[in-house]
């Protein structure tokens, strides 16, 4: 199980098992037990596709969202950035913890793949636009 907060502080868990794989994979045909599957891989689309993320936490939350009596809208509130950002790295770090004890090392460790290339890509967006000399685009769109 791996935890994280809330904008306002709140904790929540996420706890990968098979009754919550079936549970995913009923409510949105998205098996992640098999995260090498698809093309791209789910987990490609998992890291990259923030949208269907959320839908998989929401799924994950689900129980805990009706606990504490929270309809949809309190849920996208609290849902800043940061929160996102950290329920993002506690599913991944829940995953790799899973496929571990599954005995599974190579579906935990294309997990892992996967979150260093998504940072790796990242760090390389961020390295070409910093290349981009907005003053001469400018320019160069003026003189056409």
């Amino acid at each position: 199980m791996q935890t994280f907060k809330d904008s306002n502080n709140r904790v929540w868990s996420i706890t990968l098992t098979i009754g919550t794989a079936m549970k995913i994979k009923e409510k949105l045909g998205i098996d992640l037990l098999q995260p090498e599957i698809g093309d791209p891989p789910l987990i490609t689309r998992l890291g990259t596709d923030e949208l269907l993320l959320a839908e998989v936490l929401a799924a994950l939350l689900e129980d805990q969202f009706a606990a504490h009596k929270f309809d949809s809208q309190q849920v996208y509130e609290c849902f800043d950035g940061p929160t996102f950002a950290r329920a993002h790295e506690a599913f991944y770090k829940e995953l790799i913890d899973f496929f571990h004890q599954r005995g599974r090392d190579d579906r935990a460790r294309a997990v892992e793949k996967q979150k260093a290339m998504i940072e790796a890509g990242v760090q390389a967006a961020i390295a070409k636009i910093n290349e981009i000399d907005v003053d001469a685009v400018l320019e160069e769109a003026l003189r056409q």
